[in-house]
């Protein structure tokens, strides 16, 4: 199977920034910020975290990028090492909220007045909120295959390679994540 011209140009883009030419990174950097965003903010599923994973995964790029041997792993390589600085930023996290929980524990000395809120009438979902809803109550690990599958039109084999995993097992969790978010989608009113 041949490779398609987005992959080509990715390679050539990988080769350039490896012999230092700064506007074929950028070009890189450009063509691939969104997709890296995105896979983090799946992972984490915070915005702010998100951009901190991806921030701190373009510099792991940069420092890396000679090491690629080959040109064509550029994606699921910047994938993977997007995908461990949102697990550190997931664990940083919950290192935070562990010493938050802490100080909830004795709220006169945060807050010595808690105002109390009154709840607000909500509208019913309509199913886009529907579904954007189960999809944020599923595991982490469901949601990014779902969209690693669906959003990035990753193969199974793709997926399997970039997690390092088994394709069978990619399909395996695929079709339980799906059952799962079934499951979500028809407990929602």
């Amino acid at each position: 199977m041949g490779r398609s011209p987005d992959e080509v140009l990715d390679d050539w883009l990988v080769l350039a920034a490896q012999g230092g030419e700064v506007d074929a990174f950028e070009a890189l950097a450009r063509r691939w910020h969104r997709r890296l965003i995105a896979h983090a903010y799946r992972r984490t599923a915070h915005l702010e975290g998100a951009a901190e994973a991806a921030q701190e995964a373009w510099l792991a790029i940069i420092r890396g990028l000679p090491r690629l041997n080959d040109p064509s792993r550029f994606p699921g390589w910047a994938y993977r090492i997007v995908d461990h600085k949102a697990v550190d930023w997931l664990r940083r996290r919950r290192r935070q909220r562990s010493l938050d929980d802490r100080l909830q524990a004795h709220p006169e000395v945060i807050d010595p007045n808690p105002q109390t809120r009154t709840p607000e009438a909500e509208e019913p979902p309509d199913a886009v909120d529907q579904l954007r809803h189960a999809l944020n109550d599923l595991p982490s690990d469901q949601r990014l295959l779902l969209a690693l599958s669906y959003t990035d039109g990753r193969s199974v084999r793709d997926i399997a390679e970039l997690l390092r995993i088994p394709e069978g097992t990619v399909k395996s969790r695929l079709f339980h994540a799906r059952q799962h978010l079934k499951r979500l989608m028809e407990q929602s009113p």
